[in-house]
């Protein structure tokens, strides 16, 4: 059985003391699998995982990352760079700050900028970069750092169909390498395919959560697709 790395019981959190943005949230990500965080516009989904990363001041209940030194890469949405570092130093940047060595830096770094086909722009500056360089730069800088679980916020949107394949392709050696993931997306077609279970967020509460076949008898819809019961549930 797999071993629960993150553990979130959020009874309410919101971005002031008068009004609580989710309720009742709970849910667990495991080693080694994928749960895909989703919901429509407003659902709570941000929220969710600010409050986990520790953003949020207006949280009441627990958040536990179980495993003795346990550590997160987060990968947002939108993506964040200093306007005056190269790409390769965001890298080295990043693994100064988690403790990777080195020779470790040099040669994993230098094999996802071989992946991403991102080695003739190693030492440009990001704001010369297209938005699907940008993700690319947050995906690399995650993988190198290799932590127990990532969470990452709309990984698809920018990103190429060969750039999804070999995000897709990392995240499945990462998983057998036994980290978890905790994936907030859209894309409801490719987290159905990839994920291993659901936590479907609406106004702020928990609608349902489980493995496709616990969304699918919650939605009435025994053989309803991720996209047919997130319909008829929200």
């Amino acid at each position: 059985m797999a071993d629960t790395l993150l553990e979130v019981n959020i009874e309410e959190a919101g971005y002031d003391g008068n009004h609580s943005t989710i309720e009742q949230v709970e849910f667990a990500v495991k080693s080694g699998q994928l749960t895909g965080l989703i919901g429509p516009n407003g659902a709570g989904k941000s929220t969710t995982i600010k409050a986990i990363m520790g953003l949020l001041t207006e949280v009441k209940g627990t958040i536990s990352f179980t495993k003795a030194g346990n550590h997160y890469a987060y990968i947002p949405e939108q993506p964040v760079y200093y306007e005056t570092l190269t790409l390769w130093e965001h890298l080295s940047l990043a693994s100064a700050v988690y403790g990777v060595d080195e020779t470790v830096l040099e040669r994993e770094g230098n094999a996802l900028l071989e992946r991403f086909r991102m080695t003739e722009v190693k030492h440009h500056l990001p704001d010369g970069f297209s938005k699907g360089m940008r993700q690319k730069m947050m995906l690399m800088i995650g993988f190198l750092i290799r932590p127990d679980i990532y969470i990452v916020d709309e990984p698809f949107v920018g990103l190429d169909p060969r750039a999804t394949r070999d995000f897709l392709a990392l995240l499945e050696e990462e998983r057998r390498r036994g980290a978890g993931v905790l994936m907030c997306t859209h894309v409801l077609d490719t987290a159905e395919r990839i994920c291993d279970d659901f936590v479907l967020l609406s106004n702020g509460r928990i609608v349902v959560s489980g493995e496709l076949g616990d969304i699918r008898r919650a939605a009435s819809l025994p053989e309803g697709t991720l996209f047919d019961c997130f319909n008829a549930l929200t």
